[in-house]
């Protein structure tokens, strides 16, 4: 399953990137990387962005990012 698929307040571990670029840079930058557990907290209104919490620290996510990431229960 990817994040932007995890429902809200449910804790999964990141499997992998697919993603490659300025964008999975960023990504691995903030932490996320395999086997981090990371929880979805909070949605915006229109559901675009997501909040969620990653290593102690909230950190906001546009679906489209969010579909790069692969994560597991």
């Amino acid at each position: 399953m990817t994040l932007d698929e995890l429902q809200i307040n449910k804790t999964a571990h990141i499997n992998k990137l697919n993603c490659t670029g300025d964008i999975r840079r960023r990504l691995l930058d903030l932490g996320i990387i395999p086997n981090t557990v990371i929880t979805p907290v909070m949605s915006s209104l229109f559901g675009d962005i997501r909040a969620y919490e990653v290593r102690g620290t909230v950190i906001a996510f546009r679906k489209n990012d969010a579909k790069n990431i692969e994560v597991h229960l």
